[in-house]
């Protein structure tokens, strides 16, 4: 078996609209310049090819796999059925890609995205899959991150750093406000 000495996450998603979600887990973990392999692979298209990427995960020595889909969400339950890596899952909301106008977002799923909630979350007993919240993939990276991080001391203090980052920026934003007073800090925030 080959193993990584530096973080090796798996990015996958069930159908090539999901990168529309997915692509904010690869810029996270661009970010902190942890290496990822991202790639399409649908627990019901190519349910093969699902068993041969989590033999191949194994064999590179991924740390982590975040998984998102959306709808019935069974690709990070099926990649975790596979694996003894720890499963992020993401659930996404399904837009209309079909319509013929590419640019109409208008929701698909009929239940705002929900089902992929729940079909990630309400995995059998002993059959674990983490979720994050719909459309959060940028959240699963740093979940990812923060498993590593237990491993890699590194990035532990990366994270440390990132954290007090977002805390200067909300003491910074604040004081922004007070200065400025609700109304214009609102107006001048949302241009």
């Amino acid at each position: 078996m080959m193993f990584s000495k530096k973080p090796l996450v798996g990015i996958i998603m069930g159908s090539s609209s999901d990168s529309r979600v997915m692509q904010d887990a690869s810029k996270v973990l661009d970010q902190f310049k942890i290496k990822h392999e991202d790639q399409i692979v649908s627990a019901h298209r190519t349910p093969s090819r699902l068993a041969e990427y989590a033999q191949h995960a194994e064999k590179m020595g991924f740390h982590v796999i975040i998984a998102g889909a959306g709808g019935a969400a069974h690709l990070p339950g099926m990649i975790a059925s596979h694996t003894v890596i720890p499963v992020i899952g993401v659930p996404i909301l399904v837009y209309n890609d079909k319509h013929p106008q590419k640019n109409n977002t208008s929701k698909f799923s009929a239940f705002g995205g929900l089902d992929s909630l729940l079909s990630i979350t309400e995995m059998p007993s002993g059959s674990p899959v983490v979720a994050v919240g719909i459309n959060k993939a940028g959240n699963a990276a740093i979940y990812a991150m923060k498993i590593l991080a237990n491993e890699f001391p590194e990035l532990k203090k990366k994270l440390i750093q990132y954290k007090s980052s977002q805390h200067d920026s909300v003491i910074k934003e604040s004081e922004q406000l007070k200065k400025e007073g609700l109304s214009k800090f609102a107006k001048n925030k949302f241009k």
